[in-house]
């Protein structure tokens, strides 16, 4: 019997943090079950584009390559998150130097029948519409 992934991912990369978390809020559906993992800390502003709800958790994890650590924070995240069944998750990193390596470890087992995944949002390729905060200031 082949299990259904019950989770879509999408990976966010490159950009500033802002710019990852603007993006992300642009798609984020306030009626499903979401969680964010973000990596690192926000760029030091108040006005972050994301703001915890019922329907959405937000995690930051320490900075540092998720798949040269080890994977160890990612994955005890990633387990925990993933008990509760949500019904989309965002995993925001710096920079996309090794997003295939984090690609490869959550295609496959264990990950491979929970999650599915949805194109890869990458911030270096910035239009004036999602950086649009970034513009004005």
């Amino acid at each position: 019997m082949t299990l259904t992934p019950t989770t879509t991912a999408t990976l966010v990369f490159g950009g500033r943090a802002s710019a990852r978390e603007e993006a992300i809020a642009m798609c984020v559906d306030p009626n499903i079950r979401t969680v964010i993992i973000l990596e690192g800390l926000p760029d030091g502003k108040d006005d972050s584009a994301l703001l915890a709800t019922d329907n959405l958790q937000i995690i930051r994890i320490a900075v540092g390559c998720m798949c040269c650590a080890g994977n160890l924070v990612m994955r005890v995240t990633l387990n925990r998150v993933l008990r509760d069944k949500p019904a989309h998750l965002y995993i925001s990193v710096e920079n996309q130097e090794h997003i295939e390596q984090l690609r490869f470890c959550l295609t496959h087992e264990p990950y491979d029948a929970l999650l599915s995944f949805n194109q890869d949002i990458n911030c270096d390729r910035a239009t004036p519409y999602n950086n649009i905060s970034n513009a004005l200031s």
